[in-house]
């Protein structure tokens, strides 16, 4: 790569935010890069919002993705997609999960929850890859996977092969308990093939 490349992760604590960014990482360090993260936390065991920032390429010097300079906005809850919208650099890609996760500074009136946040990333022209994760999770029966979904979907925009993703994802749950791991690998193809269809489609689905 003749450039570092900044991937931008956002979403609500419990959500797994951190780690599909930490295995992103261990997928980049693989190949011998060199790579820094960074999050912002607010109350995340508790569902606050997520940020996590992600550089790797031939020398990184910081960990933070100053705005207008990602080449990837992977949002975990769509509010907060639209919310982050601004970082990206012109013509940059989209991927964000349309399952509704409405955080406490909303629940407490803070903020308000956007009408159709999916609907105003689309009126931004961006590059958009939407869909429910949760519901690809759900059909492998944990809910939880829905962070692996969301890795197999974004794993085509990335500037080295989907196996070596899905090898780090692998890893990740090789040791855990049994079925984990096969359930994880089901979750990431499943995400991958819901954007590829998306891509076929226009990018955009309910």
């Amino acid at each position: 790569m003749s450039r570092n490349t900044n991937i931008l992760v956002c979403g609500i604590g419990g959500q797994g935010v951190m780690t599909a960014t930490e295995i992103l990482a261990e997928a980049a360090l693989a190949l011998g890069f060199d790579a820094k993260k960074t999050e912002v936390a607010g109350m995340s065991q508790r569902g606050g919002v997520v940020v996590s920032h992600l550089r790797f390429g031939a020398k990184v010097l910081s960990p933070q993705i100053a705005p207008g300079e990602a080449d990837l906005l992977v949002g975990f809850e769509a509010a907060e997609t639209l919310r982050w919208v601004h970082m990206l650099r012109p013509g940059a890609p989209v991927l964000t999960n349309t399952s509704r996760l409405t955080p406490p500074v909303v629940e407490c009136g803070v903020f308000d929850y956007p009408d159709d946040p999916v609907g105003q990333l689309r009126t931004l022209g961006v590059p958009l890859q939407a869909f429910d994760a949760a519901e690809i999770a759900q059909e492998f029966g944990d809910i939880r996977l829905g962070n692996t979904v969301m890795l197999g979907a974004m794993s085509d925009h990335l500037p080295f092969p989907a196996a070596v993703l899905r090898e780090a994802v692998a890893a990740r749950f090789a040791h855990k308990k049994p079925g984990l791991l096969d359930m994880n690998m089901r979750a990431f193809d499943a995400g991958r093939e819901r954007a590829a269809a998306l891509t076929g489609q226009g990018c955009v689905a309910a």
